[in-house]
Order: structure tokens, then sequence, then C-alpha cells
């Protein structure tokens, strides 16, 4: 079999950021496992928040994330791509900007030709110097099945640091990217994704998030985080935390990739869809008017590499919607969302 004739996806149990541990089984690892010992400790394990942050001086902090997964496409150039933004993500999404990545591969040696893993390492290259940084070394193991992904140290200054589970009440909920990545991910190795939707969710899910080290200077952002593997749903109750806060959707607001209908009508269904709602369903309501189906194929898929999320004060709503439209970002202007007082149900779908 030739490098072109192999699907990598086909060689791993899930795709992307799928993978991902339950979040109730997560809940379970690290319960008691905390690091509470260190004052310069800022943002640590005790959060569920997307990197660490160690604080060096009175104006800088050091952020430090890791994050793999398994192929999410066949193109073993593309997967180290991907694989790469979305590690760099997690810098990003604390308003801070990436300095130095190093390489996680785990690689089928008798599965898999060593050439191919050559091209994933090659696109994640591509993407860190996309980033501005270094691929300055990593570490490698004889696995199963195939992984890949980046441990990354960025900077910060303290005040531009944005926490995911910081938002107020009134603030308006935004996003960067459109939600289905997931699902189409799903179709693609099921021989199910349409050539032009292909090529649409290559795009998205290989963009790097740069745009969260520019929204960390805005003092109006109040809160930020990416979603990743546990869906917008997911990663929304992380942003509401312990808060005495929910958080109004609207259902009609949230961007979906183009075409996503059409497969969530075939009911395609990647499995930490259902892992996800198991987890956290019953802190959902959602409003009769709203098509329920649909919301459950897209407040709990997966996405990787998947957009920013984050809140913005009343009084900070025109400056954000104008930079938004300034860094081409127009079609994602509207919030999707608000957050209110605490209700019965912590997220409100309508």
């Amino acid at each position: 079999m030739t490098e072109n004739e192999i699907r990598l996806t086909q060689y791993a149990h899930g795709a992307g950021c799928g993978c991902k541990i339950a979040p109730m089984v997560l809940d379970e690892i690290l319960q008691g496992n905390k690091s509470d010992l260190f004052p310069n400790l800022l943002v640590g394990n005790d959060r569920k928040d997307d990197a660490a942050v160690l604080q060096l001086n009175e104006e800088d902090a050091l952020i430090s994330t890791t994050d793999f997964f398994t192929p999410i496409v066949d193109d073993a150039f593309l997967f180290g791509k991907i694989a790469a933004a979305n590690a760099l993500s997690d810098v990003y999404a604390m308003g801070g900007t990436p300095t130095l990545a190093l390489a996680i591969l785990g690689w089928p040696v008798e599965k898999l030709p060593a050439s191919l893993a050559n091209l994933v390492i090659k696109g994640a290259i591509e993407m860190c110097k996309e980033a501005g940084i270094p691929l300055a070394g990593g570490h490698s193991i004889d696995a199963p099945e195939p992984f890949f992904g980046l441990s990354v140290n960025g900077m910060v200054k303290l005040n531009h640091l944005k926490r995911n589970d910081t938002p107020k009440e009134g603030d308006y909920l935004f996003i960067t990217k459109p939600i289905g990545i997931g699902i189409m991910a799903t179709a693609a190795k099921r021989d199910l994704l349409l050539k032009d939707d292909e090529l649409n969710l290559h795009q998205v899910i290989s963009k790097l998030n740069r745009l969260g080290a520019a929204l960390g200077k805005f003092e109006s952002v109040t809160a930020m985080t990416d979603i990743t593997g546990f869906g917008l749903a997911g990663h929304l109750l992380e942003m509401l935390g312990e808060n005495e806060l929910s958080a109004e959707i609207y259902a009609d607001k949230i961007p979906l990739l183009p075409n996503l209908e059409y497969y969530m009508n075939k009911f395609i269904v990647p499995d930490a869809t259902y892992r996800n709602w198991k987890a956290y369903h019953e802190q959902i309501d959602i409003k009769s008017n709203v098509n329920a189906t649909h919301m459950f194929h897209i407040l709990p898929d997966p996405q990787t590499n998947g957009g920013l999320m984050f809140s913005v004060s009343p009084d900070g709503l025109s400056s954000i919607q104008e930079f938004l439209k300034a860094n081409n970002l127009a079609e994602f202007y509207s919030p999707i969302g608000r957050f209110t007082d605490r209700k019965e149900k912590r997220i409100l779908i309508k």
C-alpha cells in the first residue's frame, strides 16, 4: 500500500479531540490530585482551564500546555498542521503568545511507514512557523495507534491573562468558528463527506486561533476559552463553573459549518457526542420552539481546534464587534448568547 492509499483515520478508534476521555471520567481521574502548594501557580489543575499559568514576576507569566490526539484526517501533513494548531490554541485562549513547542508523537511503526510520520512533523513545523515559533524537539514512542500533538510554552502579561471561568452577569457570549467539526469529521471517516464540505472543514480546523492574543488586551473581554472535545455546551459549562450564573443561548445565532444539516439529517454522530451529552444534558433546558434533535447534534459535538469562545461586558460590545469585522470575522459579529443570574438549569437554549 502506498502513502497516498493509507487512511490514517482507519488506524485510530477516535478522531481528533473526539478521543478525549469523557468529562465524568476525567473528574474521577483528577479527584484529589490538585496542585495547591505553589502560590505563584495562577492557574493549575484545580481549574478546568486551557493551560497552566505560572507567575514569573510582577508583570509576566508563563503559559504551558500539552495537547495531542489521534488522526482526524487521512492526510499526514494536514494532520500535523491541525494537531499543532489545536495545541497552540490553548495558549491563545489564555490571551497569550506562544514562544516554543515540542512534539509528542506516537506511531505504530509495524503498521505505518515512518515517511508518514515525517509528513506529520513537517505539517506541525509549518504551523509553528505561521505562529512565529520553533518546533524545537520532542519525544516519540511506538504506540498501538497513531497520535500527535505539541507541548507549548507561551508568555502573557498578567493584565492580559484570560481565564475561562470569570464571566459576569450581563456579559455577551461570542465564538469565532462554526460548530460541526465532529459531525463532518465522522462523515469523512465513513466516506460520506462531500468534496466541497471536506475542503471547508480542512480550512476551519487548520486555522490558528491567534486572535486570542489580541483579545487578551481588551479589558472588556472578561473570560475566554476554546471549544474542543467537550463541545460548545461542555466548555460553556466550564465557563459557568461555580459562579452564580446561567447562560442563555440563541439557537438561531450559533454559527454552523455550511451544509451541516445534510449530515445531521443522516444522523451522523461522533461517539464522543453521546458521552458528552450523558455528562451534562441534565443541566440544559431546550425551549419547545427549538429543534431539540438538532441541539443534540450541535451542543455536545466535539470540536477539534474549534473557535475561541469569550464573554464581553456590555460596555465593550461595540468595540469587540468592530474588532471582529476588522479581522475578517464579520460572520461572528453577533453574540450567540448572554450570561444571566443563576437559574435551575445552567444553560437555556431559546
